[in-house]
């Protein structure tokens, strides 16, 4: 073990954040942390780093260990260039290697026991220069910076003219080039191209120290870790395994606790049925039986209705069907001054269609949007929409959101024939009630932008989607949501992401941005990851438009599914199996009819001797019976009778009633 949170407690004013959180990362382990946005993630790393106190408990890291913490948010600042800002992090061996040079200078004028010494002095510093692979540094240096997609030309830049996204960059590759006995990091993904993050998980996986990582790309957290941690209502669950293995293993206990709370509901609702049932029956003995039952119903402890975080609903339709040709695109081209992005694109989209473009950064996969969406004039070429196409545009930078108007009016204003109860309603869909719909836009986080203008993409009932990393500051829920949308939706989709698990969940077909054009892939992203090499090889550089390829080898072909044979015993065992069931579901009505009517049978007994009970009790009190001495004892013989059934009936009853 080489880190350890014990019973975490943090809260910020009234709010709770972190209750009891306690979890261990042993060495070399990758463990990520995962939660919603607000669950406290970012908080825990912080207390874990000493950056934040926490209210109570205790971060115990192993003796002599070393941590390295990469924030969300960076404040580089430096005149350096990014070559020798870098280069700070190995300052010990720049000067052990200035040393070393500067010795062997002076021994060539040393003589005897002053050479002795220097030699030895020489020798230590060697062994010192080698243990810290002072040989190599420079390379590492290098790799580090062209792994997280800085070319060598960039080298020179200086850190204080680049954008906060390549500040972050520079800041990661710090931190990996200072190799920590454990590393943390918020959200490294964030600035990455897709190179750069397969780059980074090849390096986090053979990295020989421990790393905690808070990231919402599921695809980098099931490449990369095994464990998570879950902060869920302020607790803490750990779970072995990557991200694929913690949903599926959540959303099994999250069922089975569902389960369990239906069926307490269910069972504490049935004994409260039958204890109004005996007090119904007002005899003293039901009476005691009812006590009797409400406190041991007192007694139990409650199973809480577990948390669902899916309150956000998101439903996409179009409210009208498009043509089958919906986009078609020929000899698009875009360049700015000396940069050519893309030239002589050509690509069609036709109806039901998911299509993903991807690239790396730079490469001009927004640009394409933006021409499509009128937003940007190519240099040529023509984009044509097919017939009925109404076009609903998602921006990820939200300028289609006015700063400066609530989310209420930006609503309202965009859709007027909307009243305020639905305008309200909408929002509240979206997690944003009371005195939320009158913040306005620009007082609002990132990810609830991302929020307002999916209500607004929801409303406009557009038939194609143009999206432009949708993903972007959407928690993992969030992500789930959209892409149950996305996949139900029966229009047509084509949007920019570097979010491979969304990819993967969402896309029927992917265009990769390479070297000026369009590799076309007929599959999802794990698709495209088995094809890329092949494709790339064989098609790159001869290429005028784009290229298919599809699962069945076929260019242009879609991907089609085959049935084959089918075993006949096994079929045979199915039929049989099934019959085998349909017998029991028989049986098991025609005991719960059995049951209901023996119940019914039962009551109405009870009922008929509770009113024949009463009348004796009745006919007791007349003279001419209580003075008839024959007719009193058959009476109060009938009466003792009619007492003893009763109990009977209303064990049997309470059976019963117990079976539901």
């Amino acid at each position: 073990m080489i880190l350890a949170c014990k019973n975490i407690n943090k809260a910020f004013g009234t709010a709770q954040i972190l209750q009891s959180v306690s979890f261990h990362v042993n060495e070399k382990e990758k463990a990520a942390i995962v939660g919603i946005n607000g669950a406290g993630k970012s908080t825990l790393l912080k207390i874990i780093m000493k950056e934040m106190p926490a209210d109570d408990g205790e971060v115990i890291l192993s003796k002599g260990s070393t941590i390295g913490y990469l924030a969300q948010h960076q404040n580089l600042s430096s005149d350096n260039s990014i070559l020798d800002e870098m280069l700070t992090v190995k300052q010990d061996v720049i000067d052990l290697d200035t040393n070393i040079r500067a010795l062997e200078q002076d021994m060539k004028h040393a003589e005897g026991s002053k050479l002795d010494q220097m030699l030895s002095t020489y020798t230590r510093l060697m062994h010192e220069f080698e243990t810290k692979n002072g040989y190599a540094y420079q390379s590492e240096v290098t790799g580090i910076l062209k792994g997280l997609g800085f070319i060598e030309d960039e080298f020179v830049k200086k850190v204080n003219t680049l954008s906060g996204g390549q500040k972050t960059r520079i800041a990661l590759g710090k931190l990996l080039l200072s190799k920590p006995d454990i590393i943390l990091l918020d959200e490294p993904t964030n600035h990455l191209d897709l190179i750069s993050i397969a780059w980074l998980e090849t390096f986090l996986l053979n990295y020989n120290g421990a790393v905690i990582v808070v990231a919402h790309d599921r695809y980098f957290l099931d490449k990369v870790v095994s464990k998570v941690v879950e902060l869920d209502n302020t607790k803490c669950q750990t779970f072995e395994g990557n991200y694929t293995d913690y949903a599926n293993k959540k959303s099994m206990l999250q069922n089975a606790m569902l389960k369990q709370y239906l069926n307490q509901q269910q069972e504490i609702k049935h004994q409260e049925e039958v204890i109004a049932k005996l007090r119904s029956f007002n005899r003293e003995k039901s009476i005691k039986r009812a006590d009797s039952r409400e406190k041991m119903l007192d007694k139990i402890e409650r199973v809480d209705r577990p948390t669902d975080h899916t309150e956000m609903h998101f439903h996409l339709e179009p409210r009208i069907m498009s043509g089958n040709d919906v986009l078609t695109v020929t000899d698009l081209s875009k360049s700015y001054e000396a940069l050519t992005l893309f030239r002589d694109l050509n690509f069609e989209i036709k109806r039901g269609e998911k299509v993903a473009i991807i690239g790396n950064n730079g490469t001009g996969k927004t640009t394409i949007l933006k021409i499509i969406n009128g937003q940007v004039e190519s240099d040529g070429g023509n984009i044509k929409l097919g017939s009925k196409v109404h076009v609903g545009y998602y921006d990820q930078e939200h300028q289609v959101l006015d700063p400066d108007k609530t989310l209420f009016d930006e609503l309202q204003d965009a859709y007027p024939h909307l009243d305020n109860t639905t305008v309200r309603n909408i929002l509240a869909a979206f997690l944003f009630t009371e005195d939320d719909v009158f913040k306005r836009i620009k007082d609002i986080s990132g990810g609830e932008r991302g929020r307002v203008s999916l209500a607004k993409l929801m409303l406009s009932e557009a038939n194609l989607l143009i999206l432009d990393e949708p993903t972007n500051h959407l928690d993992i829920t969030s992500k789930e949501i959209l892409e149950n949308a996305i996949n139900h939706y029966s229009g047509t989709v084509l949007y920019v992401s570097h979010d491979r698990y969304f990819i993967n969940k969402t896309a029927t077909r992917i265009m990769d941005l390479t070297e000026q054009t369009l590799l076309n892939y007929i599959g999802n992203y794990d698709y495209y990851l088995e094809k890329k090499p092949e494709v790339e090889a064989a098609n790159l550089g001869k290429m005028n438009g784009s290229q298919t390829t599809t699962p069945s080898g076929k260019p242009g072909a879609f991907p089609t599914a085959f049935p084959y044979g089918s075993n006949v015993s096994s079929i045979q065992e199915n039929e049989s199996e099934n019959k085998q069931n349909w017998q029991q579901q028989k049986e098991e009505q025609a005991r719960i009819r059995k049951r209901k009517s023996d119940l019914k049978k039962t009551e109405d007994e009870i009922h008929q001797l509770e009113i024949r009970n009463d009348k004796i009790d009745t006919l007791l009190t007349q003279e001419e019976i209580f003075t008839n001495v024959s007719k009193l004892l058959e009476l109060n013989n009938e009466k003792k009778t009619i007492e003893t059934r009763l109990e009977e009936l209303m064990e049997l009853w309470e059976l019963l009633a117990a079976e539901e």
